[in-house]
């Protein structure tokens, strides 16, 4: 190889060097040209040849040195070097370029990752939040309806005491008249005998002062026996003293129930929470409290929230304006400006139309549901960047006033719902940030192509109570979701289960539709496969299941509800499901259940099935040989009672 480019670089001398002697003869023809005049030079003729391109002289050549030729190669090593000691140079920047590209790649997905996280945190914790406060409130009203039922019943028993003593007093009193009637009906026997004695012996007498007999006869006629009056019934006598006491309660109430200087009547204040709720305010209280952090007027007539409301109360991190009679025009522009650390905002159950404009930045969550809510514009939530949580149900919100870029400015968003409005198809421009999305109790009939190409961390998709039905939900709609796990689509229109679900799947509610099938291979994309699968309230009978129907969730189906459909036999396909818990086969038109219907021969050692449901069917318990459940960690897990006659 260097042989061969000795060989070029000569040929490119022995061309280059003549042209460069010829070039210097020229100029040194010239040269001594012009000083011809002073001295006499020597005349060289120059032939050149025009031919080429240029002029080159027709001398021959001048065979180059060893020196000459050492010398250029020298040069040649030499820029070859340096070409490529730069070559070497650009490639190490380049390599240092994409290193710091890459070192800032994932910085930054590490930083998405770790907000995710913190989103994904905070709204699991104020889901837990919220579970624990429904669960004290559903507490609370049970032993609050324990409590009435405990007074209803006391008070039925104490009527029916009180019954039973009126109608003991009733019977004596009746018993006690007819005594009392009997023993003047005596008595009166008795006097009138003896007032006939008296006659027959005035009258065998001689004719006696006509006065003493008037006397005699007044005095048997005398009414000495007078009936006792009547007696108060308790019950009267109790409701008389009560209505007097009552009268008494009453002005005294009115004394003792006047407010004070600072806290409204019916208020209580504990620590940094004041609660002033359902005390019939009807305006926006003066509060001076500058530690206190939370506040509650919920259930309550306030129809406004004046500009200077929360001056006394600039601290605050939760408020709490439910039920009340808060319009848009009532709420100043300025009303919230000044408060720097709220966090919460809760305005449910108003008059609004629009969202309150000018909330503070700090907001995470804000709940405006059971208003009039009508319009959403692109400024809504303008400045809103640390919301978490948003909700928006029960109000007049659908896909025509509701603008798409509305939530671009909610760049944490995490949790929305918006249930219980007008949406006939999924919201445009939800924020990519969103974890859960709620949809219940609208009119949505259309799941388009590319509603969640930007919500690609999805997790949870709530839809219950709309009108889909399996053709309008769009192949590619949401089938490469790496994160949407859970998709909630009961009480719908659908007549088959749908097709093209989220490889991610692991959670899928279809309770209460009109599924007649379930096709085949349908799972068989998911990846790491369906865990829960809840088909309650279908039409699902021996036609519409398969063999290949659960193929691809064989090794991950936890919980199967099947009850409460047209089945005449057990699916096939149940006894492969190697990791199945609990299964549901109830209110069905089961007849038998084979040996290996459930359970595969030689499969109990590790088997995981621990409830199975069969009651209300038309099985026979004595007609099913055990072996048939011989998966089933325990023989009471198996419920058969009752069941259906023919």
């Amino acid at each position: 190889m260097k042989w061969v480019l000795l060989l070029a670089a000569l040929g490119m001398l022995l061309v280059l060097v003549p042209v460069a002697q010829g070039r210097q003869r020229n100029g040194t023809q010239r040269g001594r040209q012009r000083r011809g005049k002073r001295k006499r030079g020597r005349v060289v003729d120059l032939s050149f040849d025009i031919s080429g391109d240029s002029a080159v002289p027709s001398d021959p050549v001048t065979p180059l040195t060893q020196e000459q030729i050492q010398r250029i190669f020298w040069h040649e090593e030499e820029h070859r070097r340096e070409e490529e000691h730069r070559r070497e140079e650009e490639h190490r920047r380049e390599e240092e370029r994409m290193r710091r590209k890459d070192e800032e790649r994932k910085k930054r997905r590490k930083q998405r990752k770790e907000q995710a996280e913190r989103q994904r945190k905070f709204v699991e914790e104020r889901r837990r939040e919220e579970e624990e406060a429904l669960k004290l409130q559903v507490e609370k009203e049970e032993e609050e309806w324990r409590q009435r039922e405990k007074r209803r019943q006391e008070a039925a028993e104490r009527e029916a005491r009180e019954r039973a003593i009126e109608e003991e007093r009733r019977r004596k009193e009746v018993a006690e008249r007819d005594a009392l009637e009997r023993k003047m009906e005596e008595e009166r026997r008795r006097q009138e005998e003896m007032l006939r004695e008296r006659l027959e012996a005035l009258e065998e007498e001689d004719e006696e002062d006509d006065e003493e007999e008037v006397w005699l006869r007044g005095d048997v006629f005398q009414p000495d026996f007078l009936p006792p009056p009547q007696p108060i019934p308790p019950t009267l006598l109790g409701q008389e003293l009560a209505g007097e006491q009552d009268e008494v309660g009453e002005g005294d109430e009115e004394i003792k129930g006047s407010p004070g200087p600072a806290l409204p009547p019916g208020c209580d204040i504990s620590d940094v929470t004041m609660r002033c709720e359902n005390v019939q305010l009807d305006h926006f209280p003066p509060l001076t409290i500058p530690h206190l952090k939370s506040l509650s007027l919920e259930g309550n007539s306030i129809r406004t929230i004046p500009a200077e409301a929360f001056n006394g109360i600039q601290n605050l991190e939760w408020i709490n304006l439910g039920k009340n009679r808060i319009t848009s025009d009532g709420i100043d522009a300025a009303a919230f400006r000044g408060l720097r650390f709220l966090r919460r905002l809760y305005l449910d159950g108003n008059l609004l139309e629009h969202v309150p404009s000018d909330l503070p930045s700090t907001l995470q969550e804000l709940k405006i549901n059971e208003n009039k809510l009508r319009t959403i514009n692109e400024n809504s939530f303008q400045g809103l960047s640390s919301l978490m949580i948003l909700e928006m149900e029960d109000n007049l919100l659908s896909e025509n006033n509701v603008d798409p870029s509305a939530f671009s400015s909610l760049p944490q968003l995490s949790y929305l719902r918006l249930g219980r409005n007008h949406y006939r198809t999924v919201p445009q421009g939800l924020p990519t940030t969103l974890l859960e999305l709620y949809l219940e109790n609208n009119v949505i009939e259309e799941i388009s192509e590319a509603v969640f190409n930007q919500t690609t961390s999805l997790n949870l998709v709530s839809l219950r109570h709309n009108r889909l039905d399996e053709s309008r939900i769009a192949p590619l709609a949401w089938i490469n979701h790496r994160s949407l796990e859970s998709i909630d689509l009961s009480h719908n229109d659908l007549y088959l289960v749908p097709s093209y679900l989220p490889r991610s799947l692991i959670h899928l509610v279809l309770v209460g539709n009109n599924i007649e099938r379930i096709p085949g291979y349908v799972f068989a994309h998911m990846e790491p496969g369906l865990e829960y699968l809840y088909l309650s309230y279908n039409k699902l009978d021996k036609e519409g299941i398969e063999p290949e129907s659960f193929f691809g969730a064989y090794h991950s189906m936890v919980e199967l509800c099947l009850d409460h459909n047209q089945l005449v036999s057990v699916p096939s396909g149940l006894s492969q499901m190697n990791v199945l818990h609990f299964l549901r086969l109830n209110n069905n038109n089961i007849r038998s259940i084979p040996e290996e219907s459930l359970c595969e021969p030689g499969g109990a050692a590790d088997s995981t099935l621990v409830a199975v449901r069969l009651e209300n069917n038309q099985l026979d318990p004595d007609n099913i040989s055990p072996s048939s459940f011989s998966c089933v960690r325990s023989a009471s897990s198996v419920v058969f009672k009752p069941q259906r006659k023919e």
